[in-house]
């Protein structure tokens, strides 16, 4: 299994802080992101991401490994943007991206995924009003949550059994095999949510 944004036990302070407190925060974040202009401020951002990690104790080895999956997408798309924008650009592009995505990580990672279902559901409950389902909502996020660590697991798999075969680094070769077994794995949750009842 992938530690990708997989629940770390822990008894830190993130970990006891309310889950929708940090919910709240990392949408904050997210809609604070876009005054991102200058590279300082990317390293702000990380400097403030390195010391959450630090307070939730979480492992190293973990902690590298919520980044590792966007290496390659991250790579690239500083490559397009150092061409087109120059190197500043690229740092406050590539790093705002990289920095959300760690805070996002570090939610789930001292933040076990049922306590975020129940935030949502509790957040979401005044809008039962207009015909919003908050149960529906937050099973959808629990499977969004159950998702990541499965995708990441995934890709993986295709990419050693790439190298076994001593196959091409095509992008091509690697996201077609990984958007089928991704949709295969999709349709078996689909089925088991329907032997269960949950039949839209």
């Amino acid at each position: 299994m992938s530690t990708f944004a997989v629940f770390v036990p822990g008894e830190s302070a993130l970990h006891r802080a309310p889950a929708g407190a940090k919910l709240l925060a990392l949408a904050l974040v997210a809609v604070l992101s876009v005054l991102i202009r200058q590279p300082w401020q990317v390293l702000v951002l990380f400097l403030v991401v390195v010391v959450l990690y630090l307070v939730a104790r979480i492992p190293w080895r973990t902690a590298l490994a919520q980044g590792r999956p966007l290496l390659w997408f991250a790579v690239g798309l500083a490559a397009f943007q150092l061409l087109v924008s120059g190197w500043e650009k690229a740092v406050v592009v590539v790093g705002g991206m990289l920095g959300l995505v760690l805070l996002a990580a570090l939610v789930s990672l001292t933040t076990r995924t049922s306590a975020i279902v129940d935030a949502v559901v509790t957040g979401a409950g005044p809008l039962r009003r207009v015909g919003l389902d908050p149960e529906r909502l937050g099973l959808l996020v629990a499977l969004a949550v159950r998702a990541v660590p499965v995708v990441v697991d995934l890709a993986r798999e295709v990419r050693q059994a790439q190298v076994a075969r001593g196959a091409s680094a095509s992008p091509t070769a690697f996201v077609v095999p990984l958007v089928v077994r991704s949709l295969r794995h999709a349709d078996r949750l689909a089925d088991a949510l329907v032997a269960r009842g949950i039949d839209d």
